[in-house]
Order: structure tokens, then sequence, then C-alpha cells
């Protein structure tokens, strides 16, 4: 089982054995070595920093290396762990994740409120030392111990409940994003007609207050809050709000949204029971199809009328507003919800690497295609809109507005004037249910893996079959999901998008950072990558990781906590809804469900331990494999200074 070198080193098959002597680059000055001279080899290169393998039963091997298996991808021991057919089905899939709605609805009127072509300084500044970081992180850990968002933690089992809290909080979030598929199949569905359903006020379902801008030659109403076609549309025949009170009198489930629900259910789950062999091709459609149709939307776009003004509003920088902390704090927001650092996915998605695999390479190439990706939709929305401010009479920034709205509300009406609308339309809500289930498969991957993976440790490989366990949390998901399909549905999503991943989100990446960083260690979190590799991370993503990501996630977390306990939630449609206090507080309970896991664990790890209160605590802090040599000793890495100063 154990294959040693002569002199007693230990080898994992396709990857050299770590000199015991210091290591130095080959370009690296004299002085610029690996690993300071002062480190034995069990400092420098801990058992954990040899490839982990799990037994064929499930259970942690330790540091045992298994001999080769005939056919072992990456040249590693084959360690009975599903791995992606092709690199490029992994590196497709977190790009799919990493690029979602968000880029589509959100970033570009963030850029367009917080300072145009200004609000991309704080964007990249925020993405470079605070999301880029810790997305190169999740990376390493995911493919180097190839386990799950739980398991994972076997390296610092203290902050086991981080595991928990990015599985919950995935799992929270799939509750009322794949709603937004459903929405969209149901408009692609309504675009199969002579003339689209929301282009005109002469409808059953058009109310007093409708004008259609975009075709009437009559001059504005004055009528303080005008509705538009596609608008009452989206509210009085897709959603229904107005046969509800509000989130207290939520009304029956939509017959027509819950089979279109169903529809995005079945495909998620045909998409995941077979584990990344079935991902892996899926992602090659939702990933690249995004680009095709963005692309031909934006040809089409720039040939309107009023096109050239929406895009200057769009990149026209404002200086001044570089000096609001609002603008960097939604910068920040937009970063790290779009990269999804914190999430898990990207950890679950690179467990399922070879142990070789270039993920320093995906990380780049991802981050530039998803802040590429922002832009560019920007640009394509804005063609759009600044069409809408044309033949409306009026300024952009009555037109420009955020979430579901953009997408449902304002696009297709700027789209049912154009000759051959049926089509165009088809195209924007395909692209929209690409972009929904790239994001919606990483995100309850992330719930499947991390959860099978803890099963699997805890009661044996064969405790459930990943096909009935897949069922299970995709059935799960959508039977909670019905709720935002009620006729007062949109109160139960907006509140869902408020409390399910915010704080605790950005929570989970914290502790994540913090664990990682100063408890598991850097020398030993050095140590890993460059064993799998080859190379040892710069001193830039080295300052990153351990002092200035958690600084700019805490700050972030203070400005938001200040933000939400300082005003009342409310929901802006056709009127403006306040939620109920005991909503809010429910919210609350919601959202510190999932931070919840993270002291809890704390004390769960303790606990059970044996020993003194000083063994239990050495052994939450290190690493599983090293415990017996904690026990045997009574000495850890984490009781040196070296440890905590070592950068």
């Amino acid at each position: 089982m154990e294959g040693r070198e002569k002199g007693g080193e230990r080898r994992v098959a396709g990857v050299l054995p770590l000199p015991r002597a210091p290591l130095t680059t080959p370009d690296a000055p004299t002085g610029d070595k690996i690993f300071p001279d002062t480190d034995s080899l069990a400092e420098s290169v801990p058992l954990a920093a040899v490839a982990p393998r799990t037994d064929p039963g499930g259970s942690s091997s330790g540091p045992l290396v298994s001999s080769p298996a005939p056919g072992a991808p990456g040249g590693v021991p084959d360690d009975g762990r599903e791995s992606w057919g092709k690199s490029m089905d992994f590196l497709l899939s977190i790009i799919g994740f990493a690029v979602d709605l968000a880029n589509v609805w959100r970033f570009p009127f963030l850029c367009y409120r917080n300072g145009g072509g200004a609000f991309l300084l704080p964007y990249f500044l925020i993405t470079v030392f605070g999301a880029l970081p810790l997305f190169f992180m999740e990376l390493v850990l995911g493919q180097y111990n190839r386990q799950g968002p739980i398991t994972v933690w076997k390296i610092c089992p203290f902050f086991r409940g981080v595991g928990y809290c990015a599985v919950l909080v995935a799992f929270y979030v799939s509750f009322y994003y794949n709603v937004i598929i459903a929405w969209s199949i149901y408009f692609v569905y309504a675009s199969f007609s002579y003339t689209l359903p929301w282009t005109s006020c002469n409808n059953t379902w058009n109310t007093p207050d409708c004008w259609d801008g975009l075709t009437s030659e009559e001059p504005r109403p004055n009528i303080s809050r005008l509705m538009s076609p596609s608008e009452e549309y989206f509210n009085n025949v897709v959603l229904q709000i107005h046969k509800s009170d509000g989130f207290d009198d939520l009304g029956p489930p939509r017959p027509a949204l819950v089979v279109c629900g169903l529809i995005t259910y079945c495909i998620l789950y045909l998409s995941l029971f077979k584990g990344v062999k079935s991902s892996g091709k899926v992602v090659w459609v939702t990933a690249t199809m995004p680009y095709v149709i963005l692309t031909m939307l934006l040809i089409r776009g720039a040939m309107l009328p009023g096109a050239a003004d929406g895009l200057l509003y769009y990149i026209k920088p404002s200086i001044s507003a570089l000096y609001d902390p609002k603008v960097w704090y939604e910068a920040a927001v937009q970063v790290f919800f779009s990269v999804g650092a914190g999430f898990g996915v990207h950890l679950s998605y690179a467990s399922y690497n070879t142990f070789n695999n270039n993920c320093y390479r995906d990380c780049l190439i991802t981050s530039l295609v998803n802040a590429f990706t922002s832009f560019y939709s920007g640009l394509v929305i804005f063609t759009y809109l600044g069409y809408m401010a044309f033949k409306q009479k009026t300024e952009i920034s009555e037109v420009a507005i955020d979430g579901p709205g953009l997408v449902f509300q304002v696009y297709p009406e700027a789209v049912a004037t154009l000759p051959g609308s049926q089509i165009w339309s088809c195209l924007f809500f395909l692209m929209l249910i690409a972009l929904g289930l790239d994001s919606g498969m990483g995100g309850l991957e992330c719930v499947i893996t991390g959860l099978l993976d803890e099963l699997r440790l805890t009661f044996g490989r064969r405790i459930i079959r990943r096909e009935v366990f897949t069922a299970i949390v995709v059935g799960c998901s959508f039977l909670i999901s019905i709720t935002n399909f009620c006729q007062g549905g949109i109160y139960v999503f907006h509140w869902l998008d408020t409390y399910s991943a915010g704080i605790s989100l950005l929570c989970s990446a914290l502790f994540e950072a913090v664990a990682v960083s100063w408890l598991y260690g850097l020398r030993r979190f050095c140590a890993d990558i460059q064993h799998m590799l080859g190379f040892r991370p710069w001193l830039y993503w080295r300052v990153c990781w351990k002092f200035v990501s958690p600084l700019i996630i805490f700050i972030t977390m203070l400005i938001g906590l200040q933000s939400q306990m300082s005003s009342r939630l409310e929901y802006t449609g056709p009127t403006t809804y306040q939620y109920p206090r005991w909503a809010e507080a429910l919210g609350w309970c919601f959202t510190a469900s999932s931070m919840a896991m993270i002291p809890l664990w704390m004390v769960i790890s303790v606990c059970r331990r044996r020993g003194t209160l000083r063994e239990k605590l050495l052994l939450s802090f290190t690493p599983e494999e090293e415990h017996q040599k904690v026990l045997q000793t009574g000495e850890a890495p984490c009781m040196e200074w070296s440890h905590w100063l070592y950068l």
C-alpha cells in the first residue's frame, strides 16, 4: 500500500518526492527559499501535504499512498472518486457557475448607477485583491484533498462548520434562483404567438395606468405611476401579484409556473444524477450559448436609434462617485456573489479534478471571462435601454431598473417593437435559461457532493446511490420553491434573495480564509500547492490570503449589516410593499441558521475529542492525519510562532 523510495521518502505516483533540503526556485535569488532553512521535513512538508487518498470503502487512509491503478487519471493513484472526462469540462463548469444571471441584470445597472466607467475601478481592485485569491484557494482545497466542501475540513476540524454553512447557503439559494429559469421557460412559451402578448395595452389584464410609450404617438400622460405593457403582463399575468395582499397572503400556486418549475428541476436532475460525467457534457452548451446570443443581440441593438446614447450613459465615468463608500460596498457584493467564493461550488467541482490539473490557469481564465461577460452584457442591455429612452422621449434613468424587472419587464418591451420580435424574444430568454442552468447545477452539485461525501465518510461507501440522493435533494428544493409560484410568490422571492446568501455567504468566505491562512497554516498550504502544481505562490497571493481578502470581506460584512438593519425590507412593484416586522425577524433567523453551523461545529469539534482541554483544542486545530503525532508528542505546528508569522 505504501510506496517508498530508498531512504524512506514517501512518493506519490507521477509526482517527484519533495527533498529534505530547503527548496529554491530556479530563477529565485539564493536567499529566496521555498521553505526556511530551519524547517525540518515534517514542518515544511507535513503528512497532510501528501496527496490524500481514500480506500474503496470511503474511509480516510491518512498518509498512506496506494499503488497506481491502471488508467488512473493524471498519473496518480486511483482513489475511486469520479473525475472530469476532460479538463475543459471542469473549466466550462466553473465559468458557467461564475457567469450567471447577475452578470446580465445586476452588473450593468450597478455600473450605470455608481459612476459608469468609474465603477470599473473598484470592481477591478476588489476582484484582484479580494475575490480572486479566495477563488484560487477554493480550487486548491478541492483539487488537492479531493473532498467535498464539508469533508475537506479534516485539514482543520475546528472549522468544519464552514462547510455546512456553505452547503446550506447553496441549498437556500436554489429555493428561489431556479425560479428565474422557470419564469424564462414561461416567456419562451409565450413568445410562440403571432403577436407578443406584452406588446400593447389593449388586453383584458391591462389597467388604466398602462401606457405604451414605445408605439404610442400620444404625449406622456400626467400619471405619477405609469405601467408599461410588459410590466403589467409580468405582474398581472405571469405572477398575478394583484391577487395577493403580501407576504402573509400568498394565495394558491400558479399551475403554469409550477409546470415550468417542474421542467426546470427535471433538467437539473438529468444533468446531475450521473455526476460530473453528465454535467460536464451539458455545460458545453449552456456555457457557450449565452455568448453567441449576446453577440447577436448586440449587433441588432447597435442598429437601433438611441443605442449610442445608451452606451454613453453606461460607460461615461463619474469620478466623484468613487468617494462614496456605498459604491465600493456594492462593487464588493457584486464581485463576491458573481465569482462565487464562499459557496463551496468551486471547491466541489475542483474535487473531481485530477491531482495535477492546472487549477491556477483555470482560476485566472474564469475570473477574466467573468469580468468580460459582465461588461459585455452591459453593452447589450444599454443599447436597448437607449433605444427605449429614445422611443419614449425620456431619460435612461426612467427605464433602467435593477433586478428581475430589467429582464422580465424592460427588455421584453424593447424587443416587442423589433421586426421578428418573436425570434429575438426566444433567443433572449433561451440565453437566460442557459445562464441560470449553469449556476443552478453548480449550487445543487455543492449540496449533493458535500452531503454525499459526508454520508460516505460516516456510514460507508454504499449507504445511498448518487441517483437516489440527487433525486431527494432536487425534489426537496422543488417542493420549497413552489412558494415562489404562488400569487404572492414574488414577495417570497425577494425575501429569500435578501436573507439566503447575503451576510451568511460573506461569513462563510471570511472563516474559510481565516481557517486556511491562520489555523491550517500558510506554510502548509503553500507546500500543498508546491506539491500539486510545482510552484510556490507569489507574495501577492500569500498577503491577500492572510490579510487583504479577510479584511475586505469583514468591512463589507459590517457595511452590509449596518445597511440592512437600518432600513425596512421593501419590495417595489406596482405598489411599494413593506414587509411586516415578523417577516424581517424570520429572515434574520433564516440567515443565522446557516451561520450558526460555524460556532456549533466549533463546540462539537472540541467536545467530541478525548483528553484535556489543551489536547482537545490542539486536535481540533490540527489536520486529522497528524492527530496521532499530536497525542504522542503533545505538540502541534500551531503552537510555534513561526506558524503564525510565516508569510
